[in-house]
């Protein structure tokens, strides 16, 4: 388990090292919080109030730090959006199934590069590759959905593209939404000609997943 757990007088921060993708949001924005660069504790909740804790959660892409307010059940947000990071993985931010079992966060950062060791989640190798894709993808024809929120059901398939069912607004890395849809097929191989979406590449590169 590497999830922590920090007490603080509203609640718990959660910090989970093995979905960080070191955005560093929370030590650039809250260095006095999430203090970079020293031996021993390095997180203090105590010096930020509740409502900036579930920023500091909010802000962070990957899931990785999380907080709980006492006595109070966390909300899912009221639109559910997948953004296409330039270069990097996919961003999603919903209530999150994944498998069949509810995640803790409502944010994830999800490979699309293929070499993550961490699969499904990013865990930053399309920077070491490097990895080159573009976040500004064509706008698809779609219609505005229904319900915009809810939970969506992540689903990767073995050797194959990540399924995501649920209510989704796909949106480019600058924000731009490029397709409303109900269920999606992801590359996460990193070699379909038709990225974000799958095209079968897969199979042809012999792609490998533990997933």
């Amino acid at each position: 388990m590497t999830e922590e757990a920090h007490s603080t007088k509203g609640g718990t921060l959660f910090f989970d090292a093995k979905k960080c993708i070191h955005s560093r949001n929370c030590v650039l924005n809250r260095p006095d919080v999430f203090v970079p660069n020293v031996e021993g504790e390095w997180i203090h909740p105590e010096r930020a109030s509740s409502d900036e804790l579930h920023a500091i959660a909010d802000n962070c892409p990957s899931g990785a730090i999380r907080f709980v307010e006492n006595d109070k059940a966390p909300k899912g947000p009221l639109i559910n959006t997948l953004h296409i990071r330039e270069n990097g993985p996919y961003a999603l931010k919903a209530t999150i199934q994944m498998n069949g079992e509810p995640e803790n966060s409502t944010n994830l950062t999800l490979c699309r590069c293929g070499a993550s060791k961490n699969k499904p989640y990013c865990d930053g190798s399309h920077s070491a590759m490097p990895f080159i894709s573009t976040g500004e993808v064509k706008t698809l024809d779609s219609e505005p959905l229904a319900s915009r929120n809810g939970v969506v059901i992540v689903k990767p398939a073995k050797d194959g593209p990540l399924f995501l069912y649920g209510n989704l607004e796909v949106c480019s890395g600058t924000g731009r939404t490029v397709n409303r849809a109900e269920e999606v097929h992801l590359c996460r191989c990193g070699h379909s000609k038709n990225k974000p979406y799958c095209d079968g590449t897969h199979a042809k590169i012999g792609f490998s997943s533990e997933d």
